[in-house]
């Protein structure tokens, strides 16, 4: 007796399942995916911002300046974890259910850390080259407009409330200290602005528009979200970079080690130059800028190579994909 013919369908999905090749999961929002966007920056902005800002006060009082610095960097840590990481994983199982998905918990490749890596280490060196000559073009601009310098005023003033806020956090005393400040710095930041950012409302504009679009739009959000008028284009382009690499990997791991590796660096730099490698408004004498443009255009050059190189690693993996899926 003859067997019953076995279904094309059904082989191609257990060969795909002996592959480890599952059929991408859907995922079924509860709300507009856009609106659902707009309430992880609402939440950002107005639990992080105002929220933490109304405790901060609460707890210490308006004299922060005398405050204890330590308890300050605790409290710094918490509100990050309430009112960004708690937040967007609640926002993800309510609106989602799939929090794995959403939040793009999946182990990278060695090889897609590295090569990100070499990408911000480069990118970082090409922003500050750019802040270099946007503060040179700002300050020229400044002496001929008015409206300008009266900008430049108030842009000067919420700098330096911010360097004053950050140089207490960044000043150790001890070892044990300076451990901490990494941890309020670059780890805390890294984990909780990623998961709420490239995971949650980057997924959620992905969904509404595509994943560049989605990547940009929360870029843009990400750069308003620190309140540093001269470094806005800089952080911009930092978490269009970041939602880039959690797009392309499709993993939160990814911009998590990104953005560590940012932070972690200027913590390094801060703690063997001093404050003045947190001032955002710095001015070359223009006998220096014909070599800032130099240094800016071989900058760019080599970004465009690792870009280049990420492009075609992830080309190649598409490649090799369709050709497993076809055995």
């Amino acid at each position: 007796m003859d067997e019953f013919p076995t279904n094309n369908n059904d082989q191609e999905n257990q060969d795909k399942k002996n592959l480890n090749i599952l059929p991408e999961e859907k995922l079924e929002p509860k709300m507009s995916p856009f609106k659902a966007g707009l309430l992880g920056l609402f939440g950002a902005l107005v639990f992080y911002q105002i929220f933490g800002g109304l405790l901060t006060l609460i707890v210490f009082g308006t004299d922060i300046e005398n405050a204890d610095v330590n308890a300050l960097r605790l409290m710094t840590m918490a509100g990050q974890v309430l009112f960004i990481l708690l937040p967007a994983l609640v926002f993800s199982k309510l609106i989602y259910e799939n929090v794995t998905k959403v939040i793009r918990f999946k182990i990278p490749e060695i090889k897609e850390i590295g090569i990100f890596l070499v990408g911000i280490i480069s990118l970082t060196a090409l922003l500050q080259t750019f802040l270099t000559l946007q503060n040179y073009y700002i300050e020229l601009w400044t002496k001929d407009i008015y409206i300008f310098e009266k900008l430049k005023s108030a842009f000067d003033q919420l700098n330096e409330m911010i360097e004053k806020s950050y140089g207490s956090l960044l000043q150790p005393n001890s070892i044990v200290e300076g451990v901490l400040v990494i941890f309020v710095v670059a780890v805390t930041p890294a984990i909780c602005e990623e998961v709420m950012f490239r995971g949650y409302i980057q997924k959620s504009f992905e969904l509404k528009y595509n994943k560049f679009l989605g990547a940009l739009i929360t870029a843009l959000f990400f750069g308003l979200f620190h309140f540093n008028p001269y470094a806005l284009i800089a952080l911009t382009s930092l978490g269009l970079y970041f939602g880039f690499a959690a797009y392309k990997t499709d993993s939160i791991f990814v911009p998590i080690i990104l953005h560590f590796t940012n932070n972690f660096v200027a913590v390094i730099l801060y703690f063997i130059f001093g404050d003045e490698e947190l001032k955002q408004n710095k001015v070359i004498p223009a006998s220096e800028l014909s070599g800032t443009w130099i240094a800016f255009g071989l900058l760019l050059i080599l970004f465009v190579i690792v870009l280049s190189v990420i492009f075609y690693f992830y080309h190649k993996k598409n490649v090799n994909k369709v050709q497993i899926e076809e055995v």
